[in-house]
């Protein structure tokens, strides 16, 4: 799915019910129905793509209570944490803490075959276990969801 978000000058929860634009409306509906969110960002001159920031920045009450996982990526050593480090306080600002790890892929131009399958191993393992942290975070909030928020 590709949607063209307008550069931010209102959240979605500003516009009157049923106006906002239809992209938006979209994924506000999508999100409500997430169990959490697993973010996979570049790192964009030691920090977050500006177009990330602004289709978080979009939203508020859609995600919160949800757990976020962030996957980065590289063409330099640090695989992208720099951005990983500004998204976790963003997404923990927005009530969509991170879980504790992060996967990171440093050289991502030498990191996966023309496939897109990873040339080392050890990349799927670090993934498969990112994964299963994630989905531990997403099922033990959906339970507590389950029976109300603080607020």
């Amino acid at each position: 799915m590709q949607i063209r978000l307008p550069l931010l000058d209102r959240m979605y929860k500003e516009y009157p019910k049923g106006s906002a634009p239809t992209g938006l409306e979209d994924l506000a509906t999508l999100y409500r129905r997430a169990d959490g969110f697993l973010l996979v960002s570049a790192e964009y001159n030691h920090g977050v793509p500006p177009a990330l920031k602004n289709l978080l920045d979009h939203f508020l009450e859609e995600d919160m209570w949800r757990p976020s996982a962030i996957a980065c990526y590289s063409v330099g050593g640090f695989g992208g944490v720099r951005a990983a480090m500004q998204l976790r306080m963003i997404l923990g600002e927005l009530g969509m803490p991170s879980i504790p790890s992060i996967f990171s892929v440093p050289h991502i131009n030498d990191a996966l075959a023309e496939d897109g399958q990873p040339r080392d191993e050890r990349i799927t393992k670090q993934m498969d276990r990112f994964l299963d942290e994630f989905e531990w975070y997403a099922h033990a909030l959906r339970h507590q969801m389950e029976g109300g928020t603080p607020y």
